[in-house]
């Protein structure tokens, strides 16, 4: 299977860094839905990224379908995700905070970088901006409460909470202050030594 995307992406990212945490061999072919719209529309008309070219052809798109695929794909034993309910709607929910920091992240980076300055919408910015310390706020409080599983066996929550972490500091690192998130930014320095988030850089 082929795996594609830029890893600069958070959403590529988590799915890359899944599919070496399940084991599950791929290829990576690294196109941009901007530089290389073009050669990406010819594999995905839709431009998505990221995108998963399945074995039998088959494209799936979104970081959150396909890794619900491959853990089909890896069987029984292998999920990253917990199996008791008060564990897994724990999961669920650092996952879903930590893609709603992901999203209002991406929302600042393209409203900076593709709008005009002159055209930019100073009230969207600080409502969006709001939102991502919202999100981070909320999952400092998680992590004080209750540290996530790290290290080797760490699952679908770490995973998704030190990219996305990751993310917003390599693209917005001027305005976000890592000294109100002392537990996310231990966590996410820690998960980036691991030898799957070594062999998955950000860029």
């Amino acid at each position: 299977m082929k795996l594609i995307g830029m890893l600069d992406s958070p959403y590529v990212r988590r799915v890359a860094i899944s599919l070496r945490r399940l084991g599950i061999a791929f290829e990576h072919e690294p196109l941009s839905v901007f530089s290389t719209f073009e050669r990406f529309r010819r594999i995905n008309p839709v431009v998505k990224a990221p995108t998963l070219v399945c074995d039998g052809g088959e494209s799936l798109m979104d970081s959150t379908l396909i890794i619900d695929y491959l853990e089909a794909l890896a069987g029984p034993g292998h999920s990253l995700m917990p199996s008791a309910l008060p564990d897994r709607l724990r999961a669920l929910r650092v996952i879903g905070l930590a893609l709603a920091a992901a999203e209002k992240t991406v929302q600042i980076v393209y409203e900076r970088n593709l709008r005009p300055v002159e055209k930019q919408h100073a009230p969207w910015l600080e409502r969006v901006n709001g939102q991502l310390l919202a999100a981070y706020a909320e999952l400092e409080a998680e992590l004080v409460q209750r540290p996530l599983q790290g290290g080797e066996t760490i699952g679908q929550d770490g995973i998704t909470v030190a990219v996305v972490w990751s993310f917003t500091r390599m693209m917005l690192g001027d305005a976000l202050d890592t000294r109100a998130y002392p537990a996310l930014d231990a966590f996410a320095s820690e998960a980036e030594r691991l030898a799957i988030f070594l062999e998955t850089p950000a860029r």
